[in-house]
């Protein structure tokens, strides 16, 4: 049945590239440059982070019920849609962010914006494949959902490097420290999306 494995689909973008975004925990006081940087980083993520979220919460929501087969393609499609746009976004904010004030910032900007734009093509070619599953086959839908599952897996897996070079140090303090970089309990922060979900 489909609905079981689209439960699955929401667990492994739970565990994949989402976690990396948003960064938890606090540390010490870092230099009036690097709170400037992560702070204009964490303003342009905010949304974004909300928009990934919500697309989580969209298809948790889908897979929980007894949701026909195109109505599950449906929604998973336009939330690969959407993350494809906020992973996008996030590129946009680090890139557009200027180069960190730390050492090799330089180089872990480009590598963060790189990772991002892999991962939001990623997602575009994530919908072109639900897009093209059948509907009117039950297994066939199945084994189609379960084949992306894994493929989130596999990105979950491989996309955080960059990503966990630009968290780390006094860098990744600073933006710890900063709202729009702090993860929001599931359900909460706007969006129609407000079913509850695991991307805390």
């Amino acid at each position: 049945m489909g609905q079981p494995v689209n439960k699955k689909l929401a667990l492994a973008l739970c565990g994949s590239a989402i976690m990396a975004v948003t960064a938890t925990g606090c540390g010490d006081d870092t230099g009036e440059q690097i709170q400037s940087w992560a702070q204009n980083v964490c303003d342009e993520v905010a949304p974004q982070v909300e928009k990934i979220q919500n697309a989580n919460n969209a298809i948790a929501e889908v897979g929980d019920a007894d949701t026909p087969p195109a109505e599950v393609q449906k929604v998973d499609s336009q939330a690969f849609q959407d993350l494809s746009e906020a992973y996008g976004g996030l590129a946009g904010a680090v890139d557009g962010a200027g180069d960190p004030p730390v050492e090799n910032g330089a180089e872990l900007r480009e590598n963060a914006a790189e990772e991002l734009n892999d991962i939001s093509t990623t997602y575009t070619g994530l919908k072109k494949r639900m897009d093209g599953l059948d509907t009117k086959d039950q297994n066939a839908f199945a084994d189609g959902l379960n084949g992306i599952v894994e493929e989130l897996h596999q990105l979950g897996d491989s996309s955080q490097e960059a990503l966990s070079e630009l968290q780390a140090g006094e860098l990744g303090q600073a933006m710890a420290e900063q709202e729009g970089c702090q993860s929001k309990p599931a359900g909460t922060g706007g969006g129609d999306d407000g079913a509850s979900g695991d991307a805390d």
